[in-house]
């Protein structure tokens, strides 16, 4: 399997990685990586180009910056409730229809990054979920074509401060402070896994206890169903992000209920994509 990654080696910019045989490949400039640059969508839809790897520059993981897979996403777009064990954890019926809620670019951080709780609420909840990453440009798909869209897959974190979240029927408020999202590290060509990602072993872990563990086949909207109903509404681009809910087992559904504290870690693994694994701190006053 090949992933890509996008790092910041040490007195570097910003570039694409690949892991290959083990090792992780730095690709310099030959791929830009910059905010508004889509040649990554051709580097994954083809397999590693053999002149590509051997100029690239190996690369220490433990001593770059990872940075978020797509540099700045112009839509993030989530799904709620849509494994019907957490929507009953939750004491609600799984939805007719998806309960899709947006959320912004700054909200997002990177693998390794610090996950902010804000000074003004300690009841942040974590959310494992599978993100879709969009390659082309596409309005009114069908169940049969949705899929030639993604471009690839990452691990998502949808980190939420629930009393916020529930202050408002709208769920966006709750979901879009600062340092919450986190996003990452891999993006993993979309040929490299499962149709639809379906089938996958997906988990969170708060300090190596195991919290939510699922599968991504128990999704009640599929990927494909999800991008039909998207494009219905509006036109997704290159760069745009689907996160795909969240299975049972978050935290304010425990007794007691359980909140990341400064000083925890939260991991979100999902087979064949990766680990995003993130520090808990507080936000600085």
């Amino acid at each position: 399997m090949t992933r890509y990654a996008r790092v910041t080696p040490a007195g570097s910019a910003p570039q694409w990685a690949v892991e290959h045989e083990g090792r992780l490949l730095g690709l310099g400039s030959r791929v830009p990586a910059g905010p508004n640059d889509t040649a990554w969508v051709d580097m994954l839809d083809a397999a590693p180009d053999p002149a590509l790897l051997a100029g690239a520059t190996p690369l220490d993981p433990a001593a770059v910056r990872w940075e978020i897979p797509v540099a700045h996403p112009g839509k993030i777009i989530c799904l709620g409730l849509n494994y019907a064990a957490h929507a009953a954890e939750g004491g609600n019926a799984a939805p007719e229809y998806p309960s899709f809620f947006m959320r912004g670019a700054t909200s997002l951080i990177a693998h390794g990054a610090p996950l902010v709780r804000p000074r003004v609420s300690d009841k942040l909840d974590f959310e494992a979920e599978l993100a879709v990453v969009i390659g082309r440009r596409a309005r009114h798909l069908t169940e049969s074509d949705a899929l030639a869209a993604v471009a690839g897959y990452a691990c998502f974190n949808d980190g939420t401060l629930r009393d916020y979240q529930r202050r408002t029927p709208q769920w966006t408020i709750g979901k879009n402070f600062d340092g919450t999202g986190a996003f990452g590290p891999w993006l993993v060509p979309a040929a490299q896994l499962p149709p639809g990602a379906s089938g996958l072993k997906i988990e969170s872990r708060l300090n190596g206890r195991v919290m939510q563990s699922d599968n991504t086949s128990h999704m009640i909207v599929t990927v494909a169903q999800a991008l039909v109903l998207l494009t219905e509404v509006l036109t997704l681009e290159p760069g745009d992000v689907v996160a795909m809910g969240t299975p049972s087992g978050v935290g304010y559904a425990r007794k007691p209920p359980v909140w990341m504290q400064p000083g925890d870690r939260i991991e979100i693994e999902i087979e064949g994509v990766g680990l995003l694994s993130n520090p808990v701190a507080q936000e600085e006053s």
